[in-house]
C-alpha cells in the first residue's frame, strides 16, 4: 500500500500563489502516475494535473498555464505549483497514485486551498 500526505494549502488572495507537497511511503516502487485532484463544495472532485514516473505531465484545460506539476523522485514528493490563483480554484486538493495500467489508489485527507477576491 501507498500513504499519501498532502500539505501547502492556505488562504490566498486572487493572483496570488501557493505550493502543494504530496509526499508517498510505503510501496512506491509500484507507483507509475501521480495526480493532483480538487473537489469543491458541492461539487464533484476533478482531475487537476497528473504526472508519470518519466516525467510527462497532463493539465486541465482550466489550469493550463497557471499550475505546474513536477515530482522528486528521491524525496518520493509530487508537487503542485499553483499561480495566478482565482477564487474557482477554492477546494480541498488531493493528491493520488497509480501503479502503470492500474486505477487510482486511496485518498488522503487533503489539503484546503481558499482564494478570496
Amino acid at each position: 500500500q501507498v500513504q499519501l500526505v498532502e500539505s501547502g494549502g492556505g488562504l490566498v488572495q486572487a493572483g496570488g500563489s501557493l505550493r502543494l507537497s504530496c509526499a508517498a511511503s510505503g510501496s512506491i516502487f509500484a507507483i507509475n502516475v501521480m495526480g493532483w485532484f480538487r473537489q469543491a463544495p458541492g461539487k464533484q472532485r476533478e482531475l487537476v494535473a497528473a504526472i508519470t514516473s518519466a516525467g510527462g505531465t497532463h493539465y486541465k484545460g482550466f489550469v493550463k498555464g497557471r499550475f505546474t506539476i513536477s515530482r522528486d523522485n528521491a524525496k518520493n514528493t509530487v508537487y503542485l505549483q499553483m499561480n495566478n490563483l482565482k477564487p474557482d480554484d477554492t477546494a480541498v486538493y488531493y493528491c493520488n497514485q497509480a501503479p502503470a495500467g492500474g486505477a487510482w489508489g486511496s485518498w488522503g485527507q487533503g489539503t484546503q486551498v481558499t482564494v478570496s477576491s
